[in-house]
């Protein structure tokens, strides 16, 4: 009876405190109405300085295709978000330091999911997902139990990715600036010593200003808990979660519930001491593996800008395990169809070219000329666009010749000329006469006949009264072949009246000037050829001498050339005074002293006493000095 009396007063107070649960909020502390929150920072009533929001952008100009290092995200980080600012065909890519591909590693683009990796869980979003214009994103609770790297896989211009991640205040850093490590050159197949520039900032602001509000744990503890007999009650495990994955190895927990000692009947967990509460405990489950798919990449660009072109995408057989996506051979998905590696696409229509007008006409009445037309590159929708967008190959002609048929000719001439080629007497007069192609009128003629006009005709200034003047007769022939020769002709001082011609003395035409009667002449250029000095001295009075010349290949500059023939090259050395040498003997010439062969070696003769009184030796040896000299 006492029980009972016990549990209604128990039930009676378990009804009062649920009432003053429902009128008053329940604090992080687990007390009704003391108003504490969790702050950015995870803690129960805490003023945010705990911690610290660490932000930054990496807009860093990139060049080279391949994996590049965006930020390294500190062990023990939370509330992580790497997104791209903009859209792009760029990927993101994150491993772990033990060199563990969490997500795109390996040049394989994992499907948007979520992947496990540093202890906490990351969500990876593709922009498709996304009604924002933001690109992809990895976004992770935490905290991460060891450092990890982001990367992003370049293939077009970066358009800017941001990241932030709340740190411990006693793990406060500066956002490490990442640089081509070994890791990031192996994925990119190539060594690259060049630093990437990083953008970043640190925001020393309380973590209040973060983006995230951090989710608030599940407390379920009354602020006034009834009596408890511990005696009576205990935790049980009572079965497991849910398993984390339907194939491929997930994990599940064990679920602990309060239970009557004796009869083993689950009641509110209230009766149980928290304290006590076992920890839940993972434990792996479904182990069997996942089926193999076909994981389809996104399609490449068009391979054309207009007109049917073709695109790629990626297609690779994958199967799950551990919550990590595997490349597995394309036998394990036979069974199911392969998706097209290739299609084609167009884009837009592509640019033509149009005629826009006829034919002008030639450019001139006869003979050979040309005619234009125009010729413009259109766009599908009328527009003039550039001839580059356009196939130049295909370019119709817009200028081409044009034939009107042969020009008639006629004869074209000056008027006659106002001198007579004699101031008095008989002379001549000349004008000009050429047959020329008519381009105005269209005479039925193919050349200009046989009656060629007359180009001279007498003329007469009136007599001539003893007039004296220089006269001179032709020209003779040039004196060189080739080359700048002379020329020369009679110039005689002449009376003419009408008689004829009196000679008379040069003084009488002394007034006048007096024309040349020499001139350089030249026929034409000669060319490369050869010439030569004169030949020098023999260098002996008798046999076994000779003498030398110059020898030059000139052109018609006088400058040195390469260009004459050298079989007609002129000699620059010849023999000269062939005669033998015949001594002379001076029969005065003697020796007057025994020893004189001490005095040309002693080098005397060269004085008049010695010369004289040693004539013979001195004489002998100035000859074969000589004799000497000409060897050399």
């Amino acid at each position: 009876m006492l029980s009972e009396v016990a549990l209604l007063l128990l039930i009676c107070v378990h009804m009062r405190v649920q009432g003053k649960l429902r009128s008053q909020s329940l604090g992080c502390d687990d007390y009704l109405g003391s108003g504490k929150v969790v702050d950015k920072c995870g803690v129960c009533g805490g003023d945010n300085t705990t911690c610290r929001l660490v932000t930054g952008v990496f807009k860093q100009s990139l060049s080279k295709i391949g994996y590049h290092k965006i930020v390294e995200i500190p062990e023990g980080a939370t509330k992580i978000n790497v997104t791209e600012m903009v859209k792009s065909r760029n990927y993101l890519a994150l491993r772990s330091r033990s060199g563990r591909s969490i997500i795109n590693g390996n040049w394989a683009i994992d499907r948007p999911g979520k992947y496990e990796g540093g202890g906490t869980m990351f969500t990876y979003r593709r922009p498709n997902e996304i009604s924002s214009t933001a690109g992809e994103s990895l976004l992770a609770e935490g905290p991460t139990n060891e450092i990890l790297d982001v990367y992003m896989i370049f293939q077009q211009p970066n358009p800017g990715v941001r990241y932030e991640y709340i740190l411990p205040s006693e793990q406060i850093i500066t956002p490490h600036q990442p640089t081509h490590t070994a890791h990031e050159d192996a994925l990119n197949g190539q060594d690259d010593n060049k630093q990437q520039s990083h953008t970043q900032q640190e925001n020393h602001n309380q973590a209040g200003v973060g983006k995230y509000q951090p989710n608030l744990p599940d407390y379920r503890v009354p602020a006034v808990v009834p009596p408890k007999h511990e005696r009576d009650y205990n935790w049980k495990m009572t079965g497991f979660t849910e398993c984390s994955a339907s194939c491929g190895k997930g994990f599940r927990h064990s679920v602990f519930h309060c239970v009557h000692r004796r009869n083993h009947v689950e009641v509110s967990d209230a009766l149980c001491e928290s304290s006590s509460r076992p920890a839940p405990q993972e434990e792996a489950c479904n182990l069997q593996p996942c089926p193999a798919f076909w994981d389809i990449g996104d399609w490449s660009e068009c391979s054309k800008t207009c007109g049917l072109g073709m695109q790629q995408r990626q297609v690779l057989c994958r199967q799950v395990y551990a919550n990590r996506t595997l490349n597995v051979h394309t036998s394990r998905c036979g069974h199911l169809e392969r998706p097209e590696t290739a299609s084609t696409c167009q884009l837009k229509i592509c640019s033509e070219w149009q005629i826009r007008s006829e034919w002008t006409s030639c450019s001139v009445p006869c003979g050979l000329g040309q005619r234009s037309r125009e010729v413009h590159c259109v766009s599908n929708v009328g527009d003039f666009v550039p001839d580059e967008e356009c196939n130049m190959n295909l370019r119709p002609a817009d200028i081409e010749n044009c034939d009107m048929g042969a020009c008639a000719k006629s004869w074209f001439y000056t008027d006659w000329g106002n001198r007579c080629s004699a101031e008095c007497g008989m002379g001549v007069q000349t004008r000009g006469v050429l047959c020329l192609s008519n381009l105005i009128s269209s005479l039925p003629l193919e050349g200009c006949g046989n009656e060629r006009p007359a180009d001279s005709k007498v003329c007469n200034n009136g007599p001539c009264d003893n007039r004296i003047e220089w006269f001179t007769g032709p020209w003779s022939q040039c004196s060189a072949e080739c080359g700048t020769g002379s020329q020369q002709r009679l110039v005689a001082c002449l009376m003419k009246n009408d008689e004829g011609f009196t000679v008379m003395p040069p003084y009488e035409c002394s007034s006048l000037d007096k024309p040349l009667s020499q001139q350089s002449c030249k026929i034409k250029a000669c060319g490369a050829k050869w010439y030569h000095t004169d030949w020098s001295s023999c260098s002996k009075t008798c046999e076994g001498g000779f003498r030398v010349r110059e020898v030059r290949c000139l052109s018609d500059d006088m400058m040195s050339s390469e260009a004459c023939d050298e079989q007609l090259r002129p000699a620059e050395r010849e023999d000269c005074r062939p005669e033998p040498c015949i001594p002379q003997i001076d029969l005065n010439c003697r020796d007057k002293y025994f020893n004189c062969n001490v005095v040309v070696q002693a080098r005397l003769c060269v004085y008049d006493y010695y010369k004289t009184a040693c004539c013979a030796s001195c004489s002998r040896g100035e000859n074969r000095q000589k004799t000497h000299r000409g060897h050399s």
